[in-house]
């Protein structure tokens, strides 16, 4: 059985709209621009990736969570540098208004979108979206969509490690979403302007940092493996020090092969003591941490971030399940999801060999109790094989398909996605089958 992998952008954006993993955001209105809505199993998976993350992230001793406001004080913008310096700079095709990123064009070649070769000088644009709060539309009342769920950590350091009685080292996680208003968003759900982040903070003592940074780059990668990832479509990509933020004095990022080449998808930094220490000096609070097993030393902590954004993960998910096998050969060919069991959006499918109510009510039956465990899907619409074609390509597991021989032997057959290999299975032992098919 021949087997390829996605090819092609394309292929998967129109498998996510056929199957109901993700749609074109406002498309009976012909869409917006780099904005999606994640589709019933697209959220799913989603959530699948978020409580991944989530358990692996706080449950352990030293890492806590929060949820952090989307609007903040937008001081906390100044202090962070994101008001004065978070923009890219920005040219324009005078001709067809194309607006390009200055470092991904050049301008002696013509605007690839009419030929020109008419553009404007570089400008900065910035990068955060702006609105008003309050009854009085003035500068005064502008606040900002974030566009990092990190400072709301960074603002909460001191209330966390005081109410949770923390101890350095200890870190807080968050997913939330944040904003960009990104000059070229594109390919799919791997930039866009709305998107969700999945970000922790550890807070370590000054001088440990890059202890920690090995720490925690082998746990953030094990996740991604952990996650069914192959791992020669990984690879990690470190910054050289003209590529460094200007806060950080190290880091690495976790990239993925995707269809369009090698993409970030994870960043581990070392952020020093930049982001604690500038919201000092702006709130005018003191934000020092009492080191009470060092002679009552206080310090700023210095800070290892892990983010990951959950839609990158997510479509790295996605692109490195989908296989086409048997291409070209019409009878055979067939697209299949091969998550993780953890990942898929549905875990088991119940299918009756037939439309008729002599399957169908104790087929329902079968499917309620195993619904109680597993997110499962009870499908009874066509034929058996144009079913299990579906139910592939959704990337379900397991398939059970309770037929007219159940009704005597009290056995279901039970159907594996990966090998299509099928196996009769006794009903009062089909719980104890699917836990040990599924791992969980």
């Amino acid at each position: 059985m021949s087997e390829s992998n996605l090819k092609s952008m394309s292929d998967l954006v129109s498998l996510c709209k056929r199957r109901g993993f993700i749609f074109q955001s406002s498309e009976i209105y012909g869409g917006l621009a780099s904005c999606w809505d994640y589709a019933p199993y697209g959220i799913e998976l989603k959530n699948n990736v978020k409580q991944s993350w989530w358990k692996a992230m706080t449950f352990r001793e030293n890492v806590v969570g929060l949820d952090s406001s989307i609007f903040m004080h937008p001081d906390v913008w100044k202090a962070s540098g994101h008001v004065d310096g978070f923009s890219d700079p920005m040219v324009d095709c005078k001709n067809c208004k194309e607006r390009y990123r200055e470092d991904q064009i050049d301008t002696s070649k013509p605007c690839a979108k009419c030929g020109a070769t008419d553009y404007t000088e570089p400008r900065d644009f910035n990068l955060m979206f702006n609105t008003q709060m309050g009854a009085v539309t003035d500068s005064s009342s502008t606040v900002y969509l974030r566009p990092e769920t990190a400072q709301g950590i960074f603002v909460n350091f001191l209330n966390v490690q005081q109410t949770m009685r923390k101890k350095l080292p200890f870190g807080i996680a968050q997913i939330g979403k944040a904003f960009r208003n990104e000059i070229t968003p594109g390919n799919f759900i791997f930039r866009t302007r709305e998107f969700e982040q999945m970000e922790m903070q550890y807070f370590v003592k000054p001088g440990t940092q890059l202890d920690a940074m090995e720490e925690w780059k082998k746990i953030r990668w094990q996740w991604h493996i952990d996650n069914g990832i192959r791992e020669e479509k990984l690879r990690w990509e470190p910054h050289g020090p003209n590529d460094l933020a200007h806060y950080a004095d190290a880091a690495e990022d976790i990239e993925y092969e995707y269809p369009m080449g090698w993409g970030e998808m994870e960043g581990i930094h070392s952020r020093t003591d930049f982001d604690v220490k500038r919201h000092e000096e702006f709130s005018k609070k003191n934000l020092k941490y009492l080191d009470t097993e060092d002679g009552n030393k206080k310090y700023l902590p210095f800070v290892l971030e892990t983010s990951v954004g959950c839609d990158r993960a997510l479509l790295a998910i996605l692109c490195d399940a989908y296989r086409l096998e048997n291409e070209g050969d019409k009878e055979n060919e067939r697209v299949v999801m091969k998550f993780h069991p953890k990942m898929a959006p549905v875990k088991v499918a119940v299918l009756p060999l037939v439309k008729k109510e002599k399957l169908d009510t104790p087929a329902r039956k079968l499917f309620e109790t195993i619904q109680k465990n597993y997110q499962t899907e009870y499908d009874v619409a066509g034929s058996i094989g144009k079913r299990y074609r579906r139910q592939d390509e959704i990337g379900t597991p397991l398939c059970v398909t309770f037929d007219f021989d159940t009704l005597d032997d009290n056995a279901v057959t039970v159907r594996d996605r990966d090998t299509m290999a099928q196996e009769r299975v006794a009903i009062d032992q089909l719980d104890k089958y699917l836990r040990d098919k599924l791992g969980f």
